[in-house]
Formats: structure tokens, sequence, C-alpha cells
């Protein structure tokens, strides 16, 4: 992908798309910036695959393709309060994986692996451990 580092800048770093059937409703973006630790982004898979057509997305995470060509480039805008990272990629590749995803979880039959109940008390209770002993 390119970090859009302005209009006249960018520069092109690894990224790696990875996709688990224990988590079927995210996808994962680990960014590899040069001296610095992998950082990994976690977001909704259908976002990704509604972001290459439309603009989508709210918050922290947006998706849209780059111009009026569908299978042209798709950019990805990542936000944390003020501070937010553009990047551009070819549709390509991300269509690919995303047909990928699909032969591991169709799309829509997520429910059937995912057993949110366990995994919302899990992370409740690490977010409340968390918060006791830092406080």
């Amino acid at each position: 992908m390119s970090f859009l580092v302005s209009e006249e800048l960018s520069f092109r770093i690894p990224v790696e798309l990875r996709y688990e059937a224990g988590d079927p409703y995210a996808v994962r973006l680990t960014f590899h910036l040069p001296g610095d630790a992998p950082v990994t982004w976690a977001f909704g898979r259908e976002l990704l695959i509604d972001g290459i057509g439309r603009p989508c997305g709210e918050g922290d995470v947006r998706v849209a393709p780059a111009g009026s060509d569908l299978l042209g480039d798709v950019l990805i805008r990542l936000q944390v309060g003020a501070d937010q990272a553009l990047f551009r990629s070819s549709t390509a590749p991300i269509i690919a994986f995303l047909d990928r995803t699909d032969k591991l979880v169709p799309l829509g039959q997520e429910a059937a692996l995912a057993d949110f109940g366990t995994h919302l008390d899990e992370a409740l209770d690490r977010i409340l451990a968390e918060e006791q002993s830092a406080g």
C-alpha cells in the first residue's frame, strides 16, 4: 500500500491483510513501518467490501474508492483523535483477499462460527481487570 503523507508525497509500505475464521466479522491490516513496531488495525470485513464500491465507515476507519473507476484504487483512512493516516491500494489485491475470506467463511454465515457471548464476556472481563489494576 501507499502511505499518503500529502498530495505530493507518498511512500510504499508493506501491509499484511489477515482474516481468521475464529473472528469471522473482522479483517486485520498490519502496517510495517520502518523503524517502528508493526501496527495492527481490526475492522469489519463488510466495511472493506462495501468501501470498494462507495464511501463507507464512521469514526476511526473509513474506506472509499479513490475515483470513479470501480476497479481502480481504494483509500483507507485510519484515525485516532485528531491524528489520521491515509493509505491507497489497488483494488484488485483487496478483492482477491476478500474472495479468499469468503471461501473460509461465506458472507452472511459468520454467526454460525462466532460465539459473541463468550468473546464479549472475555473482552469485558479483560477490560474490567485492566481498569481495576490501573485504578
